[in-house]
């Protein structure tokens, strides 16, 4: 059965966004690589579940998540369904408590540096209590992660810490199928 207009109204009306922004000082592949990086998502997630094998994240990796909200720990399993180097990449949640759940990553190339963008859309389920939930304590908890991941970003990719991550001058790449190597290609043609 498919939903009408109006049910798609409703559906994103109940939808709570976060959206923060963060200035990097370091180029747009650092922090990209970095973000992507597996095992800065182990230390970005300590309670994370282990990934198979270090390097970066791929299409349709899952990653397992805990939630600290007060004494409680909530946890959701996300996949990353879209990666398009060095500028974007989504996780959505596949189980969890969620109804519905998006983190977008943006990294945008600035003139002295990066802007990193985040933007987590999220419905929970539980009816009244999960719209009373949601806009409040879970929005809090979601931002304090949010927060604490980026200024980890930060100063990771400012410093020279991002070695121990990426290697002195390595540049990792995920595999993102054909039309990554098509946006590649065409890249490369306008360069040169």
């Amino acid at each position: 059965m498919s939903t009408g207009p109006n049910e798609d109204q409703w559906w994103s009306s109940l939808m709570i966004t976060i959206r923060l922004t963060t200035w990097v000082n370091a180029p747009v592949e650092r922090c990209f690589l970095l973000a992507t990086s597996q095992e800065f998502a182990s230390l970005a997630q300590p309670q994370a579940e282990a990934l198979p094998d270090q390097g970066m994240l791929q299409l349709n990796d899952v990653l397992s998540w805990q939630l600290a909200v007060g004494k409680a720990k909530l946890s959701y399993v996300s996949r990353i369904d879209v990666i398009r180097p060095y500028t974007f990449f989504k996780e959505t949640m596949v189980t969890g408590i969620f109804r519905h759940f998006e983190h977008e990553h943006h990294f945008a190339r600035m003139d002295d540096g990066t802007r990193v963008r985040d933007e987590i859309r999220f419905d929970l389920r539980y009816g009244p209590l999960g719209r009373l939930l949601g806009p409040t304590v879970l929005r809090s908890a979601l931002m304090k992660m949010l927060g604490e991941r980026v200024k980890r970003l930060k100063r990771i990719a400012e410093s020279g810490e991002w070695e121990q991550f990426l290697g002195s001058g390595e540049r990792m790449q995920p595999e993102m199928g054909e039309s990554a190597s098509r946006v590649r290609t065409v890249q490369q043609f306008a360069r040169g």
